[in-house]
């Protein structure tokens, strides 16, 4: 058979055929008399197999390697393809992401194309300060794609970088001229996908950015985060949600993780300082201190639990009213002597109230 009909019937180019031939992938098996290729039934079925390998991405030169190699064996070929490919799709993916957040961007011109190619590359770069200052551009009307902003803020590891980053991204997320996520649940519903992470650091550096995001989105995922199983997601979303009052002691699930941080002696502080924001009015007041008191009854006294009853006696001290200083009266009381003590002391700052 000659290479024209070859051609025809395999779909391998004239072209190609000659190629692999200068490859030494394929040797005609005979000649015409006039010095034409001739192809034998062996030398067709060399050529499905050439293609067979070519179509799983195997490079020409190794495919003679994979046909002739008497030592040859497939499974360590099979993983480099599989690498390669893996490879592949990876920048693949990365280029087909990059291009939709460019669009995303909604450019005006290539100027304004550029200006998101260099930004995007900036959020990646290894320089801190070139990332802090990509971050800070977008106040400069940089459009800047909300996924993008996340994605950054949730592997960076620079503290001044990551504020720098929550600040622009709370910026896009409320539409304040930049970024493609404006006003609505964009950002935050992609900072909440974060909290899934497997990594501890990057939940943690995806609730305190929700904490930081305006609207009532973000304010939904963190009253969802109450209910995480990562104690620093809890904690992270009851002070931010406590520090604006939402909901306050209305909301069991916002009280419980605070009194928990308070007896963890996690954060307590700052428990406490919530829990008087949200003690705003009497009625606000006396439920916070009826949960205080309950919390208390629940732990028996005995030595594991004296630091957890002298914390929540002294968070008594941001709660004023009736039911707190009812509570501070029994207290003084106690068998503990420390929070005896403690109660007695915050007895007398109600009393100068």
């Amino acid at each position: 058979m000659l290479i024209g009909e070859v051609a025809r019937r395999s779909g391998v180019s004239a072209r190609m055929l000659r190629h692999y031939e200068e490859l030494g992938l394929l040797r005609p098996s005979g000649r015409t008399g006039s010095g034409y290729r001739e192809y034998a039934g062996e030398d067709i079925r060399r050529i499905f197999h050439i293609e067979s390998l070519r179509s799983l991405g195997l490079p020409l030169r190794e495919i003679g390697r994979a046909l002739d190699g008497p030592g040859f064996t497939p499974a360590a070929l099979l993983d480099d393809l599989i690498r390669r490919t893996r490879d592949r799709v990876a920048a693949e993916t990365e280029l087909l992401t990059r291009l939709r957040r460019i669009d995303a961007a909604d450019p005006a011109d290539w100027e304004d194309v550029l200006q998101v190619v260099a930004l995007l590359q900036a959020l990646r770069s290894h320089s801190p300060e070139d990332r802090q200052r990509a971050a800070l551009s977008t106040a400069d009307g940089v459009p800047v794609p909300v996924e993008a902003l996340v994605e950054a803020v949730l592997r960076e590891t620079d503290a001044s970088v990551a504020g720098a980053l929550r600040w622009a991204l709370a910026r896009a997320d409320a539409g304040d001229g930049v970024g493609t996520g404006g006003g609505g649940d964009g950002g935050a519903a992609l900072l909440a996908e974060g909290l899934d992470s497997p990594e501890a650091a990057v939940r943690e550096r995806a609730v305190r950015s929700l904490a930081e995001l305006p609207g009532a989105a973000a304010a939904a995922h963190l009253r969802e985060a109450l209910a995480h199983p990562d104690d620093a997601v809890r904690a992270y979303a009851a002070l931010a949600l406590g520090a604006h009052g939402a909901d306050g002691p209305d909301d069991p699930a916002l009280l419980d993780v605070l009194l928990d941080m308070i007896v963890a002696g996690r954060n307590d502080t700052d428990a406490a300082d919530v829990l008087g924001v949200l003690a705003r009015d009497t009625a606000a007041a006396d439920r916070i201190a009826a949960a205080l008191a309950a919390r208390l009854a629940r732990l028996d006294g005995g030595p594991p639990d004296a630091p957890a009853r002298g914390r929540l006696t002294q968070s008594l001290a941001a709660v004023p009213g009736p039911v707190a200083s009812r509570v501070l009266r029994g207290l003084a009381r106690d068998g503990d002597p420390a929070v005896a003590l403690t109660a007695t002391y915050v007895l007398r700052l109600h009393g100068a109230e």
